[in-house]
């Protein structure tokens, strides 16, 4: 029989770190608090979890109801439960990544007036609240193991991009720069890409080749 003594009480939140690439910068979606504590300081999205919610649901339900966006594929990646997360109550967070595509989010992504949301470089995150950077900051090193793996990195780039654009993700997320001729020889040997025939006019400076991923690739480990 479960103790139900206060003891062995905890409240359980889901958070999720959604990811994107626009211009080949990684940017993630966070939501402004409106109230007290940390006012108008930036909060991964989630929510408190229920007795009639797996945290699977949960999840999905705050994904869509505070930013508007569809369903998501999320991967439980970290749990947080310092004593001191929260100032009011103890809260155990699981954290969630998923990966989407900028332009077919925003065109599915349904408005939601009432909550105040940003797409932020990971590299120039705002104030965050409670221990939301940390929590970022897992996530990106959860991530940046995963973008190793050629199928993952698929799911980030599904319509046409330019190799500087892969390249740029790829110093972000690694933190240093990468030569740019071996970083095109080495992709490009991998046979993971195809020329499109199309370069990306209108842009400053020599336009670039696009490229897409075959539709059947090989998983295999990129650096």
């Amino acid at each position: 029989m479960p103790n139900s003594s206060n003891e062995y009480l905890n409240i359980v939140e889901t958070l999720a770190s959604i990811f994107t690439i626009n211009k080949g910068e990684l940017k993630i979606l966070l939501m402004r608090k409106q109230s007290e504590p940390y006012k108008n300081y930036w909060i991964l999205p989630g929510d408190i979890l229920p007795k009639h919610q797996t945290t699977e649901e949960n999840l999905q339900k705050a994904i869509y109801g505070k930013m508007g966006l569809p369903e998501i594929e999320m991967e439980q990646c970290q749990i947080y439960s310092n004593l001191d997360r929260d100032p009011d109550d103890r809260i155990i967070a699981l954290s969630y990544i998923g990966l989407v595509d900028s332009t077919l989010v925003e065109l599915k992504r349904e408005p939601r007036p009432e909550y105040i949301t940003e797409w932020f470089s990971i590299d120039s995150l705002p104030k965050m609240a409670y221990d939301h950077e940390e929590i970022i900051q897992g996530s990106i090193e959860y991530l940046r193991k995963k973008l190793l793996n050629s199928t993952v990195l698929k799911s980030f780039f599904p319509s046409d991009f330019t190799l500087p654009e892969l390249q740029r993700l790829y110093e972000q997320i690694l933190g240093k720069t990468l030569d740019r001729r071996n970083f095109r020889k080495k992709f490009i040997s991998l046979g993971l890409i195809e020329d499109t025939g199309y370069k990306n006019e209108g842009t400053a400076g020599r336009p670039a080749k696009l490229y897409r991923f075959k539709d059947k690739i090989e998983e295999v480990n990129l650096f």
